[in-house]
């Protein structure tokens, strides 16, 4: 995999995005309630702790080993046990399902809406996420098959609405502008408003 990604502001943490299936997917994972740069690093940091991102040897552990690794000061999302928990079960199921071969994940599908449907099986990857992952995957990494667009719509479009549009720092900063001004209009990444709590 050689991918076009730049998010994080740390080139190593780019580098293992854009070359290492499962730490792409890990991010992707973690991109939730927390700066999209945070959940992206968080790959390179779990590499660091448990000194591998192998999700064989992941699945080997347990949830509470990986909830360690992710509760470590500085935590590595907001929400760190329950993210500990989800990369674990990520990493159980693409060793049983994909036998330890995140990419495996996408190679081989012959449209978007297979794409989509392999990506909401994985666990913690709701609708949302699961468009932008096929959105990323066909912009950043050049898995485009057949349909992706209307799959991943509206993240398939032009606007500058989710990592998968960032490749470079000027369009990171695109993203970050959109992102605030959606906010402020109190309006999602879809733009849709937001629910009123």
């Amino acid at each position: 995999m050689d991918g076009t990604l730049y998010i994080t502001g740390d080139a190593e943490a780019d580098q293992l995005l854009n070359t290492d299936p499962f730490a792409l997917l890990v991010g992707m994972l973690l991109d939730q309630q927390v700066p999209m740069a945070w959940a992206f690093r968080g790959p390179a940091n779990l590499r660091r702790r448990l000194g591998h991102l192998d999700p064989v040897r992941i699945a080997e552990l347990t949830p509470d080993d990986v909830v360690a690794a992710f509760v470590q000061k500085p935590a590595l999302h907001r929400y760190p046990a329950v993210m500990g928990r989800r990369v674990h079960a990520l990493a159980v199921f693409v060793t049983d399902v994909y036998d330890g071969e995140a990419a495996r994940v996408w190679s081989g599908v012959e449209t978007g809406a297979e794409l989509l449907a392999r990506l909401k099986a994985l666990p913690g990857f709701g609708d949302e996420k699961a468009k932008i992952f096929v959105a990323l995957l066909a912009k950043r990494v050049g898995v485009a098959p057949a349909g992706w667009e209307q799959a991943a719509r509206p993240f398939s479009d032009s606007t500058p609405r989710s990592v998968a549009d960032s490749a470079d720092a000027e369009s990171l900063r695109r993203v970050n502008e959109w992102k605030e001004a959606q906010r402020m209009a109190h309006k999602d990444k879809q733009g849709r408003p937001l629910k009123q709590q």
